[in-house]
């Protein structure tokens, strides 16, 4: 019988799978092996590899290109990164080298977009996308921007309330959206986002206060749904739906152009992940195509923001096996260095699921276990993933650490957990470390920050 951790994963998926190999028996990313890049750094560990930011967005860039032509789709597409995913300044720079434009969420980001400008990364002519129940100092901010002659800073209205102070407060001509408050799935807590417009102020609100205005013009219509880019029954009603209000705006303002279909790309959290992008891209230009084309108006401009999408799959976090624990005949713990809590707290607060792979050790006997953080919550744990309700990892060798890596943890975890700040238990942030490849295929590694040090802690409570 056949019971290495190899063969398991051999039987159970189409192996090798993604960007995932192996060196002898340990696990390579990318084509970089992770137990070395482990024996060099030490762990816990958060590896950025910066050439997948850039794939992805040339990706999705060029599948909606594919589309367009192959449906003969008459507008262009822009792709935006959300800021919110990953503000890290080195995951920036990989976005912009591709000539992407940004979407906002709050204040301080118009501070790091003015950062940007500052360091020639972004001009007047990036789009910038402000998104958000703004608060005084985002609408004071999007305004100064908009006085200073940046013509591309759109932002978006989420309540009928916004656009009176860009009248009163912006004094050159500028461009807007408006933010569709869409209804959420069936199961979801609330019938309607808490974002957004009604669908039935929308036009009014146009009528009412932006046409009348000398200054103001509406560009886009913006639209997203919580549960992301999903071929769905929900999802199509959805879009459906909202193409409805674009035409319907379109026949009373000429200047709406464009439509915003947000984010929501989904990334791979097993190795059984099966997701057709090129087809969900070339059936939404369809939709839009079909619908306009039958009320006999232009197909708008299409904008993404793609987040999760773009840095996600660029990262993975590293820990150590410290030792086994039984707790009693059934359940084996692995106690690692870390903590899921403060490293990956998604899997605390929404139970997300990443892709869990033993670094080494890929030729010894496998077994069932849980794996516990070094917190002292009660749920600081993780004990399945996505494609069965349990885990299996090779037994700990007697020579060397076993070594775990979590794929895809690039977007939100380290914005959620408090970059920087304290943790819980005072358990530190792991070391991250940037590993870029030029085009001659030459890699280099640095360290963007080393693991969280006392005193930093410390000062921040007080001592």
């Amino acid at each position: 019988m056949k019971n290495r951790y190899f063969d398991l994963i051999d039987q159970t998926f189409d192996w090798p799978v993604f960007d995932l190999g192996l060196d002898d028996d340990n696990l390579t990313i990318y084509g970089l092996n992770v137990n070395e890049i482990v024996k060099e750094f030490g762990s816990p560990l958060k590896v950025f590899y910066l050439p997948k930011i850039r794939e992805q967005v040339q990706n999705a860039r060029n599948m909606f290109q594919q589309a367009i032509k192959e449906i003969d789709y008459n507008a262009g597409y822009t792709y935006c990164y959300c800021t919110k995913s990953s503000h890290f300044s080195f995951v920036l720079d990989q976005v912009l080298s591709e000539n992407s434009h940004l979407e906002t969420s709050s204040a301080f980001d118009m501070f790091l977009i003015d950062a940007l400008f500052k360091q020639n990364k972004v001009t007047k002519d990036t789009f910038i996308l402000c998104n958000g129940y703004k608060v005084e100092e985002y609408k004071q901010k999007i305004s100064e921007f908009l006085n200073r002659g940046f013509n591309n800073v759109i932002p978006i209205l989420d309540h009928l309330e916004e656009f009176d102070y860009y009248d009163e407060n912006v004094n050159e001509p500028f461009t807007l959206g408006l933010r569709i408050a869409a209804e959420e799935e069936p199961n979801f807590s609330f019938y309607t986002s808490r974002l957004g417009i009604r669908y039935k102020d929308l036009k009014s609100l146009y009528l009412k206060k932006i046409r009348p205005n000398k200054k103001a013009s509406l560009k886009m219509l913006h639209f997203f749904i919580n549960t992301g880019i999903r071929d769905t029954a929900y999802y199509w009603n959805e879009l459906n739906k909202c193409i409805d209000v674009y035409c319907d705006l379109w026949e009373v303002c000429e200047t709406l152009d464009s439509l915003d279909i947000g984010g929501g790309f989904p990334i791979a959290n097993s190795l059984n992940f099966d997701y057709d992008y090129q087809y969900m891209i070339k059936e939404i230009l369809s939709v839009i195509k079909a619908k306009c084309e039958h009320r006999g108006i232009p197909v708008p401009h299409v904008f993404t923001e793609f987040g999760s999408y773009t840095v996600a799959e660029s990262a993975f976090n590293v820990f150590s096996v410290l030792g086994q624990k039984e707790q009693n005949d059934a359940e084996k713990w692995y106690m690692v260095n870390g903590s899921f809590i403060n490293s990956m707290p998604d899997v605390w607060a929404i139970d997300q699921r990443y892709i869990l792979l033993a670094a080494n050790a890929w030729n010894m006997e496998y077994q069932r276990v849980n794996l516990g953080g070094l917190t002292c919550d009660s749920m600081d744990y993780y004990n399945s993933e996505a494609h069965l309700n349990q885990i299996f990892l090779p037994k700990i060798p007697r020579n060397q650490p076993l070594n775990l890596v979590f794929l895809n943890t690039g977007a939100y975890q380290e914005s959620l957990s408090g970059y920087g700040g304290i943790k819980h238990c005072l358990i530190p942030a792991p070391k991250i470390v940037l590993i870029d490849k030029d085009e001659k295929g030459q890699i280099s590694q640095r360290v963007f920050s080393e693991q969280q040090a006392p005193e930093p802690m410390l000062s921040v409570l007080g001592y």
